[in-house]
């Protein structure tokens, strides 16, 4: 259906992939992968003819019916479901033939045409609509508001509902979650599973692809690799490749090492200059097998709290509203250091206003708070980055909240800080206007993380985060010290931080004692928005029992990382000294003790090398016996 011969794709000067050559079929679902920048959006733009390759041939069907979401859309007075039906340009086209027939009374003509818009499913495209605005959140009264009433997030779900609407064969969706609440992705999901035709699909959702796509492309280092199967198997796939790639590249820079240091040593000898040049040619020769990076180029942490009272903070029967409506009603909860509480519920049910009522950020209707004298509380908002200064640095936000906390870290410290989260070399000192919103979102993650608070109230951190943050992300909750309060609709991210959801239904907060699959049949088969599910006190007991798991195995997982830190030194050390042994001056008459100097070190060097690995499989071997008694 979709042929890729030998593409090369550009944007100005950069080479976004090369030399792609795939085909994909009629009715696959694909998943297209990478990281932000990488090419993923210009793929679809490919498809969609609005960019040509810069070498190499793609072809598609000519009478190709396409749907894809468009990125804008302007405000209009034109009503919501109107919008939608717009989205079946066929249904349309037979309306207006229709009108056309009627004022010229061709009576023939129109009977045939009503036949054509039966046959289309013209009599039920309104309840079709409807179905669709509702599976995406909009409530019955939003489908005769204007178009222009809604906020710029709605906007993106009108959108959503018209491309799904289209009579398409094929549908090109980019980041469709990113403005969803987890009910609507559910119904997404189910929708784009039964979904008859090709699907290409851009989500940095891993769950979402898992369930929906059995295809992957993933764009890296320009090159696009197709796989089959879900994001899972794609993941474990791509790992095996990669060890086998480390190996080799290890391997090979051994071998680089050894050329290298004979023709160091024997370039200017009589006897071995040809053997040099020899080694010289084939090191030229030689194609350079990148390093691999398995893990995420993210590599971030949240710092210890300074302090971390118990509890937190507790509430009890507050209530909180806008204005004379309140939203929810008589909530008490407690929060204590290491918490992990998501928050489950319909879209509109409360969640966004119990995070602000925990954040200070809207006043309570009545109750009683309590807060630790030494709650530090870190407040990562939807609306996070429209506070962002455009005209400012990544570095200058830090130096203001820096200051702000009385605090003065180096140029050095900063730096090290933010590259974490992604921003390094000259990308510090650069304004965030032009930042994408993924950038942006790390960007305030980070200031939310710099003031090292004991409690994270996290309102949808993942939007615009790509899969590689996401994981940076969930593994610095496992193993942060405080207590965290989150909204998400990222399941992968809920399942793995997660020990205790929370149901906002019907303007109560109550525990949910199931699991997100659970939740996920709940959504589909409740017919009142504050109906509540029966209890399962196992599941509650075994998020229970995997935090206290986890905190006893944390004093081991610390082992295993100091270890493997250590052991990284020690192997930089190592070749620093191995590359100074291998200077030819060092063999020259009067270095000797310079020669006896580095050899000690490199023996000293070895025997740390060796207990660091005993001390690293004793910590290891210490670690997964505990995971196995659990």
């Amino acid at each position: 259906m979709l042929k890729f011969d030998s593409v090369t794709l550009r944007r100005g000067p950069r080479v976004l992939f090369a030399d792609a050559d795939f085909s994909l079929f009629r009715g696959e679902k694909v998943g297209i992968t990478g990281e932000n920048g990488s090419g993923k959006s210009s793929l679809l733009a490919l498809v969609r003819g609005e960019l040509h390759p810069d070498s190499g041939h793609f072809t598609c069907p000519t009478n190709l019916a396409i749907a894809y979401v468009a990125q804008e859309l302007e405000a209009s007075d034109i009503q919501a479901i109107e919008f939608v039906l717009d989205g079946d340009a066929q249904l349309r086209q037979l309306e207006a033939r229709i009108a056309a027939a009627e004022v010229a009374g061709h009576g023939t003509k129109l009977a045939d045409l009503h036949a054509q818009y039966a046959a289309v499913g013209g009599y039920d495209a309104r309840a079709r609509a409807a179905q669709l605005l509702h599976g995406l959140g909009f409530a019955s009264a939003d489908e005769t508001r204007a178009v222009r009433d809604f906020s710029g997030g709605w906007r993106v779900r009108l959108n959503v509902a018209r491309a799904l609407m289209c009579r398409s064969d094929l549908l090109l969706l980019d980041e469709p979650t990113n403005h969803l609440d987890l009910d609507a992705i559910v119904w997404l999901e189910s929708w784009l599973r039964n979904y008859s035709g090709t699907l290409l699909l851009i989500a940095h959702d891993r769950e979402f692809l898992d369930r929906v796509v059995d295809r992957i492309v993933n764009i890296e280092q320009q090159q696009a690799t197709t796989y089959a199967g879900n994001y899972t198997a794609f993941e474990t796939a791509r790992a095996a490749q990669l060890a086998q790639q480390a190996t080799m590249h290890a391997r090979q820079q051994r071998e680089i090492a050894h050329m290298e240091a004979f023709v160091a040593r024997f370039r200017a000898s009589a006897t071995k200059a040809r053997q040099a040049q020899s080694r010289i040619k084939a090191l030229e020769r030689m194609q350079r097998i990148a390093p691999a990076h398995v893990d995420s180029p993210f590599e971030f942490s949240f710092a210890q709290p300074p302090k971390l009272p118990r509890p937190l903070l507790a509430i009890e029967s507050q209530s909180a509203g806008y204005g004379e409506r309140t939203l929810l009603r008589d909530v008490n909860l407690n929060i204590y250091p290491g918490d992990r509480i998501s928050l489950l519920g319909r879209n509109g049910a409360g969640k966004s206003t119990l995070i602000k009522l925990l954040a200070h950020a809207l006043p309570a209707q009545g109750g009683r708070r309590d807060d630790a004298r030494d709650l530090s509380i870190g407040y990562f908002a939807q609306h996070q980055l429209e506070q962002l200064d455009p005209q400012a640095s990544s570095c200058l936000h830090l130096q203001r909240l820096a200051q702000s906390l009385g605090q003065r870290p180096t140029d050095q410290e900063q730096r090290d800080y933010l590259a974490g989260f992604g921003f390094r070399g000259d990308r510090v000192f650069e304004a965030v206007a032009p930042f994408s919103g993924g950038e942006k979102a790390r960007l305030a993650l980070a200031l939310v993380a710099y003031s090292k608070p004991n409690l994270l109230l996290l309102d949808e951190p993942t939007n615009h985060l790509d899969l590689e943050m996401r994981q940076a992300l969930a593994m610095a909750l496992q193993e942060y010290a405080g207590a965290v309060v989150m909204v998400s609709h990222d399941r992968h991210l809920l399942a793995s931080v997660t020990d205790r959801f929370l149901l906002v239904a019907g303007g109560r907060v109550q525990d949910f004692d199931g699991d997100l699959d659970d939740y996920a049949r709940w959504l589909t088969q409740s017919d009142s928005p504050s109906a509540v599910p029966a209890p399962r006190d196992s599941a509650q007991q075994r998020r229970r029992d995997s935090a206290e798991q986890r905190k006893a195995q944390a004093p081991l997982r610390a082992r295993v990382t100091a270890c493997e830190k250590r052991l990284q030194e020690l192997a930089q050390l190592a070749a620093t000294l191995d590359a100074q042994l291998a200077e030819p001056e060092l063999y020259a008459h009067g270095a000797r003790a310079k020669l006896l100097e580095l050899t000690t070190q490199r023996a000293q060097v070895k025997q740390d090398t060796h207990d660091s690995e005993t001390a690293w499989l004793e910590a290891s071997e210490a670690l997964e016996n505990a995971q196995q008694a659990t």
